[in-house]
């Protein structure tokens, strides 16, 4: 059983602790983005790892929980605790410095409380790239990114956050620090504990810092959005312009007609830039070494797709200005469906071949349901796509709440039978214990268990995430 974090033990926590280390218990640190958790705590920022080491090792003496709390930014409550004893939220929100750049090395050491961007810059400022990236990252900070394995646009290329990560930092549950920041490329000496903390989130330990994975940057890079006839046609796409491209394409997303109707009712954003609005469409994006080619390559790659009826119309970026605009209205498409109102939201994946048959019974499976409106978009490169369903136009997400349950189930049974993942970029925080449960290989669940007693035997690190109590 856990304790709370009452006045006694925050008085235990001051006495170690500089003052500049409590913060206010603000919506900011109790809140997640989509409204669906209200979490509890007291809220603390320490500087150093040594000063997270004492608050973990006080947790653990105190058996009081922790949830760790990164950009805040997570879609699945896991920066939150809204039930059970009041826990210590750990904010890694000061630990924000970039520890060492090693350009001859395509390597950078960052704290954990770094937000992307930052991350970004710091990458550019020695000419390389940090190719990690996605809507939040404003935002969103590294150990939280890592903590969740995230993914974004660029997976096709360079792959998600556990690929771009070479050693971490990290407090374990007896507030040890283990120190594997390593900048090595090969080191087999033992079991691989940085894979297994990434992902993890914040179940098994605290990530302090990340040494993190750079790439040169390319020196031509071409953008374009292309009307396609159907899925089925996009994942086409996508295998010509591999076979002529190779691995030079970086992004490769699916979008839909109702992404851009949803912006319009919304008011979020600019018109479809391709004519009459297409059911379905491809955004890609290449970039080269070279100083020069991308654009002809992804013009080359337009005129074979318009020739094999794979595309019917597109629009290629001609200036950086028209590059940022399309990646600009990729990443309103979020907003615009948060401000609809969704009844249900999934983030799945599913392979690659199997996409337009998972479209196709998964709308058919809605709309045995009822009239929902469906907004399938993501990272076709990766498989990975968000299949949100809303309510029907003039009416509201809470009057067809009591049907989410049913709508995600269908969505998820029809993942599983194809061979997919219920969550594949998100995590599974506390939104997706029950599908982990449901879905989950009952011997993998076992041995999860078994590591996180392990690791943390008493239970202090975010505690109901991941796995059910």
């Amino acid at each position: 059983m856990l304790n709370p974090a009452d006045e006694i033990f925050i008085e235990k926590l001051r006495e170690g602790l500089p003052e500049a280390t409590f913060r206010e218990a603000s919506d900011a640190y109790l809140t997640e983005p989509r409204g669906k958790y209200r979490g509890k705590g007291v809220v603390i920022a320490p500087a150093t790892t040594e000063e997270v080491a004492f608050v973990v090792k006080a947790c653990a003496k105190a058996r009081v929980g922790i949830v760790p709390h990164s950009g805040g930014t997570g879609l699945v409550g896991g920066q939150v605790m809204p039930e059970g004893p009041t826990p210590v939220v750990l904010s890694l929100a000061r630990m924000n410095r970039i520890r060492g750049t090693y350009p001859a090395e395509n390597a950078l050491v960052a704290e954990a409380g770094v937000i992307l961007a930052d991350v970004q810059s710091a990458a550019a400022a020695i000419g390389r790239l940090f190719p990690l990236s996605l809507a939040s990252e404003g935002s969103a900070r590294i150990g939280g990114l890592l903590a969740t394995n995230a993914g974004g646009v660029n997976v096709l290329r360079y792959g998600n956050a556990r690929a771009q990560c070479l050693g971490l930092e990290v407090v374990l549950a007896d507030g040890s620090i283990w120190n594997g920041l390593t900048r090595l490329r090969k080191d087999n000496t033992g079991y691989d504990l940085r894979d297994l903390m990434i992902g993890s989130e914040g179940s098994l330990g605290i990530i302090t810092a990340a040494t993190l994975i750079l790439a040169p940057r390319p020196r031509s890079v071409a953008t374009a959005l292309l009307s396609v006839g159907s899925p089925d046609d996009a994942l086409n796409l996508l295998m010509l312009a591999q076979e002529r491209l190779g691995q030079t394409i970086s992004a490769f997303e699916l979008l839909s007609r109702m992404g851009f109707d949803f912006m319009t009712e919304t008011g979020v954003g600019a018109p479809c830039p391709i004519a009459g609005g297409p059911e379905w469409m491809v955004l890609a994006e290449i970039g080269l070494s070279s100083e020069t080619g991308a654009e002809e390559a992804m013009m080359g790659l337009f005129e074979a797709a318009l020739e094999a009826g794979l595309a019917q119309d597109g629009v290629i970026a001609s200036s950086e200005a028209q590059r940022a605009a399309l990646w600009k209205m990729r990443e309103e498409i979020p907003e615009a469906n948060r401000r609809i109102g969704a009844v249900s939201s999934h983030d799945t994946s599913v392979p690659l071949s199997a996409i337009p048959e998972f479209i196709d019974r998964a709308r058919a499976a809605i709309e045995a349901i009822g009239p929902y409106r469906i907004n399938c978009f993501g990272h076709l490169g990766d498989g990975n796509l968000h299949y949100n369903v809303y309510p029907p136009k003039s009416e509201t997400k809470s009057a067809h709440a009591p049907r989410q349950r049913e709508i995600q189930t269908a969505v998820h049974d029809i993942v599983h039978a194809l061979g997919g993942s219920f969550s594949a970029e998100h995590g599974i925080g506390r939104l997706k214990v029950d599908d982990l449960e449901r879905y989950g290989d009952p011997v993998k669940l076992a041995a999860m268990r078994a590591i996180k007693q392990a690791l943390d035997p008493k239970g202090i690190l975010n505690p109901g995430v991941v796995l059910a109590p």
